[in-house]
């Protein structure tokens, strides 16, 4: 740090461009954290999922239903824990963008196979003896502001005409497990049951069942399916994780899509800032030329153009994640190992950014810069 104040002295030559550069930086770095987050909620309910659930969909797809007589014969399997069922409500609240999951539960067995999502037991009383009772996940009550004791109206067109649901917040529970999914909307089914046309009335949208060892999966699944097949609704059987990763196939390559996009804006910011230093080192020729003349060396001189890149990238950096971890993304899902990644590209765009000016500026023979001046 002995030349510091020599390094910002000429970073702040030029404040605009200063502030530029150091902004590109931030954008990037903000950026950078949120494409993490969006690949973490994806990969989330595949890291976070059960090892010893299974998900049993009807095989033709996940839109269709199952029927609810399954469940027993599933039970008579060993290995089986316990089994309970979900349908997608698919509701709108207030507006079509106020987008979260809402699921119809078997209030019997919900607790028994999904343990890691905590109901304190008085709410849970309150919701199961509420016809129109409904659970809310934490993060999702935060983010509307809802409280124990709302009236939630939810708009509903998927079960025959459009027609307004209303639901009491009986309950919210909280996930075990650290950035684990807040955000469900849970009603009971047998008041989903008794509100739907008869046509679809006793068909559930898939089945989830807890084991007794993980290591009877594959062949609890395969006597799943075994035992449904040739029936009119036959079962796809597979691991929690399994069925969470397929589903987000389903959305495109997610993973791809976000590396390229983050490869795109790194390289440009490459550019931008090799251009800004390129600039900054030829408007500087003639002060390097007097460094160089009165004794300092050519490692210096490279070393003093280095330093101003990796300043201007750990400064926007800073600022960029500092942005992302501000409230303004979710903090559980940017992991040290993430912020130390995006922090070490910054630094080594800097460096790139400002290793062609600097070893310009090293080579540089004293009595052509002054030629020039």
């Amino acid at each position: 740090m002995k030349f510091s104040r020599l390094i910002f002295a000429n970073l702040f030559r030029k404040k605009v461009r200063l502030i530029l550069t150091v902004g590109s930086f931030a954008v990037a770095l903000f950026l950078f954290t949120f494409l993490a987050v969006v690949k973490g909620a994806f990969s989330r309910g595949t890291e976070l999922a059960g090892a010893d659930r299974l998900v049993i969909i009807n095989r033709a797809g996940l839109i269709q239903t199952i029927p609810l007589a399954y469940r027993d014969k599933i039970l008579q399997i060993p290995g089986v824990k316990a089994v309970t069922h979900n349908n997608w409500f698919g509701g709108v609240y207030q507006d079509e963008k106020n987008f979260f999951p809402q699921f119809v539960i078997d209030i019997e067995n919900q607790r028994q196979v999904m343990t890691e999502m905590h109901v304190p037991d008085d709410q849970w009383k309150n919701f199961v003896n509420d016809r129109q009772g409904a659970v809310a996940g934490a993060g999702l009550a935060k983010r509307f502001g809802w409280k124990v004791g709302d009236r939630i109206p939810l708009k509903n067109a998927l079960y025959g005409p459009t027609k307004t649901w209303e639901f009491n917040l009986d309950a919210i529970y909280t996930n075990d497990h650290p950035g684990g999914d807040e955000s469900q909307f849970w009603l009971q089914w047998k008041y989903f049951d008794e509100n739907i046309p008869s046509v679809i009335k006793g068909a559930i949208g898939w089945y989830v069942l807890k084991l007794d060892n993980p290591d009877d999966a594959v062949r609890v699944a395969k006597a799943i399916d075994t035992g449904f097949a040739n029936s009119s609704t036959e079962t796809k059987t597979e691991t929690e994780s399994a069925f969470q990763a397929g589903f987000a196939k389903q959305l495109g390559n997610i993973e791809f899509l976000i590396l390229t996009i983050g490869s795109v804006v790194f390289f440009t910011l490459l550019l931008v800032t090799g251009n800004t230093m390129a600039i900054s080192v030829r408007e500087r020729t003639g002060e390097l030329a007097v460094l160089k003349a009165i004794g300092f060396t050519d490692r210096f001189v490279l070393f003093f153009v280095l330093a101003e890149a990796l300043v201007i990238a750990l400064i926007g950096g800073l600022l960029g994640l500092g942005a992302g971890l501000n409230g303004l993304l979710p903090p559980l899902l940017l992991s040290v190992a993430t912020l130390s990644l995006g922090l070490g590209i910054a630094l080594l765009v800097g460096a790139a950014s400002g290793l062609l000016p600097g070893v310009g500026a090293m080579r540089l023979r004293v009595v052509d810069a002054l030629r020039r001046v």
